[in-house]
């Protein structure tokens, strides 16, 4: 399975999924103007990475220092299909990294997790 990486830009994150070290990250700012549409190939990806694997663990590093609205409902999406995955036995470990003085990103990250039962999902203050 090829790498999924995207670079980032103003208003995307760099997104960097590599199967091999079964390794997810996202960083950067995320208020694209079709959420769905920017999202839709990550996660195709996604799904047929998650349809591939049996036993192993999944690491998933996020980093977003902004994000609107539709991109939250996007990562809701994916925490879903993580979540799911967990269920099925594969270990996922999410860490959800925010500056100190990013209240909203910690907020979220708490919501986010409040909203997961499968998947180990750490907040990590920087």
């Amino acid at each position: 399975m090829e790498v999924f990486f995207r670079e980032k830009t103003k208003s995307t994150p760099r997104i960097h999924f590599d199967p091999e070290k079964h390794r997810l990250e996202i960083s950067g700012e995320s208020y694209p103007e079709n959420s769905a549409k920017f999202y839709s190939p990550m996660l195709q990806w996604l799904e047929a990475y998650l349809q591939q694997l049996s036993n192993e663990d999944i690491h998933v590093d996020i980093e977003l220092i902004y994000f609107n609205s539709s991109s939250s409902k996007v990562f809701m999406n994916f925490f879903d299909l993580l979540e799911e995955a967990a269920g099925k036995g594969v270990s996922v470990e999410i860490r959800w990294k925010y500056h100190p003085d990013n209240d909203i990103a910690q907020e979220c990250g708490e919501e986010f997790q409040e909203d997961l039962q499968q998947v180990a999902f750490h907040l990590v203050e920087l």
